[in-house]
């Protein structure tokens, strides 16, 4: 009988965050496969001590494939694990292709972001009303190439809250970039390492933040938020809680 690949969200780095899925799948897990370079191992501790565990940041992609296909050709279970939610810059649909082509069985465990600890870090709503109700979710063209289309000078154009991974050690190019459509005064979060123990924040906007990220050394494992929604001043609540406003589980209340 075979085995299967479960692909794993292993959260932004604090252990307990963590899903509880996830967790039950890494402690029955025969083999684990992490990202060593970003995962934090304390989300291992609970792996069985059988378990044989691979850091993948030393394998390239035929080797990780051909472990996968070996372990569950021998009826195991495969836990590979990757950071925050894998299905963002996770890389696992090159995984999938070829699991697919071999006809290895596979499932995916989603995770919680190290965009949505970041925005918990910055304590921010990403989606406040007639702020921004859109989110873009990018990264500037490094190694991997990007579609003409998504050139974060174009993306900046719609104004929205953005959210930019793997950016920080090109900071200066990222805000030159942006300065193409928002004004220089536009609030800009930096956070390193969301929701780690030495998780640290950066504040400023596009004005000053290049400066202030180069003053603190930060050069990866960090997120970009820029947006209005970072110092929004007043605005409106949401109709969600509106007490003038009726929808199907609650009704307006009425004036006297």
């Amino acid at each position: 009988m075979k085995g299967k690949v479960v692909f794993i969200g292993g959260g932004p780095g604090d252990p307990e965050l963590l899903t509880i899925k996830a967790y039950n799948v890494i402690k029955a897990a025969d083999i684990i496969i992490y990202a060593g370079s970003l995962v934090n191992k304390e989300i291992l501790n609970c792996s069985k001590k059988s378990a044989r565990i691979y850091n993948s940041a030393s394998m390239d992609l035929r080797e990780i494939i051909d472990l996968m296909e070996k372990e569950t050709n021998n009826g195991l279970t495969v836990a590979r694990v990757h950071t925050g939610d894998p299905s963002i810059y996770g890389a696992i649909g090159e995984q999938i292709r070829e699991l697919k082509n071999r006809k290895i069985s596979y499932e995916i465990i989603p995770g919680v972001s190290s965009l949505f600890a970041t925005a918990a870090a910055l304590e921010a709503e990403l989606t406040l009303p007639e702020i921004s109700q859109t989110v873009i979710i990018t990264r500037p063209e490094g190694r991997t190439p990007k579609p003409d289309k998504e050139h974060i000078s174009s993306l900046a154009r719609h104004q929205a809250t953005m959210c930019i991974f793997l950016g920080v050690h090109m900071i200066k190019d990222v805000v030159k970039d942006l300065l193409e459509y928002y004004p220089p005064h536009t609030p800009v979060g930096v956070v390193k390492k969301a929701s780690w123990e030495d998780e640290f924040v950066v504040r400023g906007n596009l004005e000053n933040i290049a400066q202030k990220i180069e003053k603190a050394g930060i050069t990866k494992t960090a997120l970009i938020v820029v947006g209005n929604i970072l110092d929004p001043g007043d605005f409106k609540a949401s109709k969600l809680y509106d007490a003038d406003f009726t929808h199907e589980y609650r009704n307006a209340h009425k004036l006297k």
